[in-house]
């Protein structure tokens, strides 16, 4: 499957999501019903991965990814009102680290999810 596809797949199931839960619940309430949905559709995905950042080779901390879908697209879930630029660099810290190419950032608490998905490619 490509990455568009995929893509394509993976905002298909937030719609999902968003039109049974709605806004203005918790972001771990959305990663968990992302896991369900996508599971559900056929897609695998990993929550929670840690990542290693390392400077000058050495290890000097660890990230949580949201969530890797079929080993190839980072998912961020955020449920906040305001767009914030540090969401963007977060993932793409997050796709550096992890070596992956493909972002998602999903803001659930809007009234049309699709208005709230950001794709970033690296």
């Amino acid at each position: 499957m490509d990455h568009a596809d995929l893509t394509r797949r993976v905002i298909g199931c937030a719609i999902e999501v968003h039109r049974r839960l709605g806004p203005g619940l918790l972001e771990r309430t959305y990663e968990a019903a992302m896991v369900i949905e996508l599971q559900h559709q056929g897609l695998r995905c990993t929550r929670q991965v840690g990542v290693p950042i390392r400077y000058r080779d050495e290890w000097i901390g660890e990230y949580r990814i949201d969530l890797i879908v079929e080993d190839a697209v980072v998912l961020e879930i955020k449920s906040t009102e305001r767009d914030d630029k540090f969401f963007e660099a977060q993932a793409l810290a997050y796709l550096r680290a992890s070596g992956l190419h493909i972002g998602l950032i999903i803001n659930f608490n809007s009234k049309l999810v699709t208005q709230s998905v950001k794709r970033l490619v690296l």
